[in-house]
């Protein structure tokens, strides 16, 4: 498959997961936040048992094990845990804050994982990029930090891990296999999340609810992340991070459309240094 080809896939997956905070609102709806936790990861569980079952695959390798934990852990476990805590407090706009950080942590430790390091214009226009998302997210809400903002630093940490462990993975493991692997492992712990959190947490079933959970469950926790994986194992993870930098303000659109938030004439300009920054990146070669 083309280098191209791998840029698209991976595309896919920031298209799919830019709708994750907006649909993780509307699952608070309906549910509380260990709750919604809880039931997406075992949904998502349910639907990835039935997809190797059905195409027997086989188990991990050993060797692969280690890597999985860190993905079931940061992408399954983690990153929605914190973020959907972070979310009863904090707007839309001041999340994504994470999501702008996201690539240049994932870059990082991957160049702790491999030990490759990109070149002096990749790390200058994915840092632009990064400053520019951060900067403007912020500005969204007055530059004033919430509480939320401890839950989503340690959902930052935790799903770079995942994803740099993942995209590693996926040079030689179908990339659908490891986020399958990933939520199949994170399964017991979303199975003891949801015993203790739904008879403390009350739970109203409305359309908006059952709407966000079944997209944060199907797309948001496993099947944007087939193609991401899919990506990333083909152009490499820390270029493949760095699309990343778009999701922020794709979040943001689908704010505005789907959650009625409101944002200034600053999006535009804020986009259009984004993606320079993406085309810079993608086309800067690892040194």
């Amino acid at each position: 498959m083309p280098l191209s080809n791998g840029t698209v896939l991976a595309a896919l997956g920031v298209l799919g997961f830019s709708f994750s905070f907006p649909g993780t609102v509307w699952a608070l709806d309906g549910f509380g936040p260990w709750s919604a936790t809880g039931v997406r990861g075992v949904l998502a569980a349910v639907i990835a048992l039935s997809a190797l079952l059905a195409t027997r695959s086989p188990l991990p390798d050993r060797a692969d094990r280690p890597a999985l934990a860190v993905v079931a852990v940061g992408c399954a476990i983690g990153f929605p845990l914190l973020t959907t805590l972070a979310l009863r407090t904090s707007s839309t706009a001041h999340s994504a804050v994470v999501i702008g950080a996201l690539p240049m942590a994932t870059a990082a430790i991957s160049v702790l994982l491999t030990r490759r390091r990109p070149s002096g214009v990749f790390w200058a226009a994915s840092g632009t990029g990064a400053a520019t998302v951060v900067a403007f997210a912020l500005s969204q809400n007055h530059g004033r930090p919430t509480v939320a903002d401890l839950y989503l630093f340690g959902a930052l940490l935790l799903c770079a891990a995942g994803y740099a462990e993942g995209g590693r993975l996926s040079a030689h493991m179908p990339g659908w296999r490891v986020i399958a692997w990933g939520v199949v492992f994170a399964a017991p712990v979303n199975l003891a999340v949801c015993a203790w959190a739904l008879p403390q947490e009350p739970v109203h079933l409305t359309a908006k609810a059952l709407a966000g959970m079944a997209y944060i469950a199907g797309v948001s926790q496993f099947g944007g992340f087939v193609v991401w994986y899919r990506g990333m194992g083909l152009v490499g993870v820390a270029r493949a991070s760095q699309l990343q930098l778009a999701q922020p303000l794709l979040t943001l659109v689908w704010a505005v459309l789907l959650l009625g938030e409101r944002f200034g004439s600053v999006v535009p300009l804020a986009s259009v240094v984004v993606l320079a920054c993406i085309a810079v990146t993608q086309r800067a070669r690892a040194a």
